[in-house]
């Protein structure tokens, strides 16, 4: 590795981030100039331009004939946006979830989730596993679009969960962008996309090569963060303002981007997508139940609460740190999975399960009209 190799990296990184958030603003615009629906353009626009650089960077690597930096940069992407980026959003203040989310949007990433494992278990995904997910996400989309049209911006929060204000956007008051002003920003963030994909992937490979480390840990861990970024800049600036809603759709359409888009994607441009024994025994695994782990954690009050969140954040530390340990002491990793996997994995599904008791029956019996734990009315 060089020091060329590590400034690639980091100025490719750079691109990706500046190239999502200019491809973000000219494609929000250009849907607002076509008068999109807002509740289409929060879950089809934001989604796209946040995870962008999962999609250039996962092209890239299976142009480039490293599919499993690409398999990895995906699974890792999930992991990152539940764990990570909605860890965090939620310690910074807690995060008001919609009823939309719960009721459709979190079942759809589930099933999606076990889709993409169901279809991993030959060890290989292939084209027509591919042209499967992609016309999946062809036809969620064309469901958001029609539902919104239908019935309009169903993204109100859940029955007893506190108001969230609407969004404010200090720009409302000047002159909308030109057309072609709009066209050169879409323009640019692809291009910036493209170039800061193409250099991440070289660095991240040179990088891997020269520390001895498989390239699926590689696509796993740093550039599965890299390529969050969008995503993790977008939940916690909603986070500070307060949008919360934003901060977990843009999580959660971005989960189902990346399976449907831009895995299946990948594996129609590689033909013959490999998937390692060790993806399928744990990293699809974690991605499937930190995806399940949303339903009753967002179920819970409508809200994403301060100690959920650093129960993420805990879990993703100790994810990275088996990661870490399969890598630098193998000896040592298959303890470690079989104390989280058969112990503490059990004990917090268990707890999450009482509390989603216990909110739905404190929900019935408000909707009872019942007060107290006597029953009295």
């Amino acid at each position: 590795m060089t020091l060329a190799d590590a400034v690639r990296f980091l100025v490719g990184l750079a691109f990706l981030v500046w190239g999502a958030e200019r491809l973000v603003r000219g494609s929000s615009s250009l849907a607002r100039r076509l008068g999109v629906p807002p509740v289409v353009l929060g879950l089809t626009v934001v989604a796209f331009g946040t995870s962008s650089p999962e999609l250039a960077v996962s092209i890239g690597a299976a142009l480039a004939g490293r599919p499993e930096i690409a398999l990895g940069n995906v699974v890792g992407s999930n992991i990152v946006n539940v764990l990570l980026i909605l860890g965090l959003s939620a310690t910074v203040t807690p995060l008001i979830v919609s009823a939309r989310l719960v009721r459709f949007d979190v079942p759809v990433m589930i099933s999606v989730s076990a889709l993409t494992m169901l279809l991993a278990l030959d060890g290989r995904l292939g084209r027509l596993d591919g042209v499967l997910l992609l016309v999946t996400g062809a036809a969620y989309f064309f469901v958001l679009y029609r539902t919104a049209r239908l019935t309009g911006d169903d993204s109100a929060p859940r029955a007893g969960a506190p108001a969230t204000r609407p969004p404010r956007h200090k720009h409302d008051t000047k002159r909308p962008p030109s057309l072609l002003r709009i066209l050169f920003a879409v323009g640019l963030g692809l291009a910036l996309l493209i170039l800061g994909a193409h250099w991440l992937l070289r660095g991240a490979v040179a990088i891997a090569t020269a520390l001895g480390v498989s390239p699926l840990i590689v696509g796993l861990t740093v550039v599965a963060v890299g390529t969050s970024l969008p995503e993790l800049a977008t939940s916690i600036a909603a986070s500070v303002r307060r949008e919360q809603d934003i901060a977990v759709g843009n999580v959660v359409g971005s989960n189902v981007f990346n399976l449907l888009v831009v895995l299946g994607t990948v594996a129609v441009l590689s033909g013959d997508l490999v998937v390692e024994r060790e993806t399928l025994q744990l990293d699809l695994p974690v991605m499937l139940a930190v995806a399940v782990a949303c339903l009753p954690v967002f179920f819970t009050g409508s809200r994403i609460g301060r100690w959920e969140g650093l129960l993420f954040l805990a879990y993703y530390a100790a994810y990275i740190a088996f990661v870490a340990l399969e890598s630098l002491a193998p000896a040592i990793a298959p303890a470690f999975r079989d104390a989280m996997l058969g112990l503490v994995v059990p004990l917090t599904a268990i707890t999450l399960a009482v509390i989603a008791w216990h909110e739905w029956v404190a929900r019935r019996r408000r909707a009872n009209g019942v007060d107290g734990p006597t029953g009295e009315r």
